[in-house]
């Protein structure tokens, strides 16, 4: 008999991990509702997978107007963009219904070793370095979790996978209780969402929970400097940036344990806060196994995600390059300081409440001007106009063209905006394309 048959859970979110946890409570002999504050014209794509799939959902008003009295539900599965005090996952707690994020769901349901990745940034690309590597030394990988496809999906899905890359946001591990992974990877930390969290320490609290399990049989991957506890685990270190550790970057090449393993003349991947994602990879794969120059030869053939400091365009002697992946100011500084020549900096987007003066130290002249965007840009010339010429734009192809006026020859004009996109944009991905459009028409 299914573990769940006979019981009634609540899946509150709609979307990709909502439609996850739905598919594998099913699964195992649940019935499933599925609620979601958002009204239907404004998730109908969403909606349509629903129900496609035989899923009662209810939505809009009807959602936000529930009254959920004892016993209804058995289980309420809570989508990681939700956070679990907000009205709707409270009726439900309130009723005595037992509350579980969507990845602890999940993680109950498998055997799959994994690699937990968190951090504020670099999480997308590390996590995808683990699985082509993983892939392409025989170890059948995925990467998944906070990066495209969730862990229920993965989990329903039903195939053998020997090692999971699992991407772990903050919001994910707010909602743990017995998740821990056979390697956590703890890849930096810096201000952000806090628009989500009351204080630093809340968001820093959350992320480090990604250890609150682990034993000693496990293993944590951390940044050198990084004061985080990581429990009873093994614990391995990491640094590009010249700190004492197990696994370094210097001049060109990787060193572990004090031995030089190979150097990066044929990776793809730029500038040193990539060359970091690469040691914490590296170490990763080394507990399934995984030899040093094996991994390195593995990288090789990786091509860089979309929109994470690519090279959109060369045009007049200027190199285009689309970073509209840094939605914090610590993403915007790790590329400026990738960077090896004068730029021209497009910046700005939704006000998350970030404190953007500490960038001032960082232009170091480097910066020729920049151009702001969005919610913030009026804040942000405010922060920046006495340092450098600043301007305003109102859209993406503005920017661009009044970008590229104030540019030289031989300089960069670079996205990076420093905050997220949902002001203008439905993602960090579509704005990316929007820039990327926007320099393709210049002629």
């Amino acid at each position: 008999m299914s573990s769940f048959t006979g019981q009634h859970f609540a899946i509150l979110g709609a979307g990709r991990s909502g439609l996850g946890a739905a598919r594998l409570a099913r699964l195992h002999g649940a019935e499933v509702t599925v609620f979601d504050e958002a009204d239907a014209a404004k998730i109908q794509g969403a909606l349509d997978k629903q129900h496609a799939e035989g899923f009662r959902t209810v939505t809009g008003q009807q959602a936000r107007d529930l009254t959920v009295a004892s016993g209804d539900f058995q289980k309420v599965i809570i989508s990681p963009g939700l956070d679990a005090g907000w009205p709707l996952p409270q009726k439900f707690t309130d009723a005595g219904v037992p509350l579980v994020g969507e990845m602890e769901f999940a993680f109950h349901l498998t055997e799959i070793p994994m690699i937990g990745i968190t951090g504020t940034n670099g999480k997308s690309t590390c996590t995808e370095l683990i699985a082509h590597i993983l892939n392409a030394t025989g170890r059948r990988s995925l990467p998944c979790g906070n990066h495209g496809i969730s862990l229920s999906e993965v989990v329903a899905s039903g195939v053998p996978y020997d090692v999971l890359a699992l991407e772990i946001s903050s919001f994910q591990l707010e909602t743990i209780q017995h998740f821990r992974s056979q390697v956590s990877l703890w890849l930096n930390f810096a201000a952000d969402h806090l628009d989500r969290y009351p204080s630093m320490e809340e968001y820093f609290n959350a992320k480090a929970r990604i250890f609150e399990n682990v034993t000693a049989e496990d293993v944590a991957i951390v940044r050198a400097g990084e004061s985080v506890s990581s429990g009873k685990a093994q614990r391995l270190t990491f640094s590009a940036y010249g700190a004492e550790a197990d696994a370094t970057y210097s001049k060109g090449q990787f060193w572990v344990q004090g031995e030089c393993i190979g150097d990066a003349s044929q990776i793809r991947l730029r500038g040193r806060h990539n060359m970091e994602n690469i040691l914490a990879a590296l170490l990763s794969c080394q507990v399934f196994g995984v030899a040093h120059a094996d991994a390195l030869q593995a990288i090789e053939s990786y091509e860089p995600p979309a929109h994470r400091c690519e090279l959109v365009r060369v045009w007049k002697d200027r190199e285009y390059i689309n970073d509209s992946k840094a939605t914090n100011l610590h993403a915007l500084e790790a590329c400026l300081g990738s960077m090896d020549r004068p730029l021209v900096l497009i910046a700005g987007g939704k006000e998350k409440g970030l404190d953007y003066s500490p960038l001032r130290a960082s232009l170091k002249g480097q910066v020729r001007a920049m151009v702001f965007i969005g919610e913030i840009a009026a804040s942000l010339q405010q922060t920046f106009g006495d340092l450098l010429i600043t301007e305003l734009a109102t859209d993406m192809a503005e920017a661009v063209r009044v970008a590229t006026e104030l540019s030289q020859a031989g300089d960069a004009i670079i996205l990076s905006p420093g905050t997220s996109s949902f002001d203008m944009y439905a993602g960090y991905g579509q704005r990316g394309e929007a820039f990327r459009a926007a320099v393709q028409s210049l002629s």
